[in-house]
């Protein structure tokens, strides 16, 4: 019978499809840092108190990349190019969706219009994150190799999106709310497309590499996009609502280090 634990310990259990999972994963986080840190130099004089934040979020991603690659090494494996269609961050930002590349390469700082965009784009993504590490956890939190790793990122991506529920909350009471919710519905209407289009790229390439015949291929299929009909239903709403998260200033401190293999 399929199950998601049943084909993550298929993708787990051999070096190529391990190799290209890690690989993806590797690739957005360091994505997200690269993206964190420019908008921590470029944000407004308005908002510099939520720079450290910013900065917080960028290093939490980049330790998450470090992550990824570390368990590659610990295999004896090496990082693989991520074929176009599974880059989940670069089809975002190809749809408009968050901070263009274009904008946060020049020296100019951000408004504070941008800055809802950032957070509103993060909100919705790091939903998507936290759904996914809570799952694997719930699978593999106790599994030898990979268990340590992902309740570390685990934790974060709970953290980061604390983060965003409150910084979202304190600018809607700024008289950012009609722009937050907006933004909100737009990013989480255009991700959930994306990540359907990514899943099935990516199993698709996964069925390759581990020879999976055509009806599971086939059923894989249907799967996502029964998926994508029950959020495109009303499922992506979880990814707009914001409510006072229980663990407040959630980046107020340091990142913490990357787990030790």
């Amino acid at each position: 019978m399929l199950s998601a634990r049943s084909l993550f310990q298929e993708i787990l259990d051999n070096d190529d499809s391990y190799q290209l999972f890690c690989s993806i994963a590797a690739s957005g986080e360091a994505q997200g840092g690269w993206e964190n840190g420019r908008i921590a130099a470029l944000v407004p004089d308005s908002m510099r108190d939520l720079a450290p934040k910013i900065t917080r979020h960028g290093a939490d991603e980049d330790k998450h990349g470090r992550i990824f690659n570390g368990l590659l090494k610990k295999r004896g494996l090496d990082p693989v190019d991520v074929p176009p269609g599974t880059d989940y961050t670069m089809l975002l930002e190809q749809r408009g969706i968050g901070l263009a590349h274009e904008k946060l390469r020049r020296d100019e700082r951000l408004t504070e219009k941008d800055i809802v965009v950032y957070l509103s784009h993060s909100r919705v993504t790091e939903q998507r994150a936290a759904d996914q590490m809570d799952m694997l956890v719930r699978f593999f939190g106790d599994h030898p190799e990979v268990g340590k790793a992902i309740k570390q990122i685990c934790a974060d991506e709970d953290n980061h999106l604390a983060y965003c529920h409150e910084e979202l909350l304190r600018l809607a009471y700024a008289g950012h709310g009609r722009a937050i919710h907006t933004t909100l519905r737009e990013c989480a209407l255009t991700e959930i497309a994306i990540y359907r289009d990514v899943s099935l790229a990516v199993m698709s390439h996964m069925g390759r590499i581990l020879k999976w015949p055509r009806p599971k291929s086939a059923a894989l299929a249907a799967g996502i996009h029964a998926m994508y009909a029950l959020e495109r239903a009303g499922g992506w709403r979880r990814m707009v609502s914001l409510k006072m998260p229980e663990r407040r200033d959630a980046l107020g401190g340091p990142a913490t280090t990357a787990p030790a293999f």
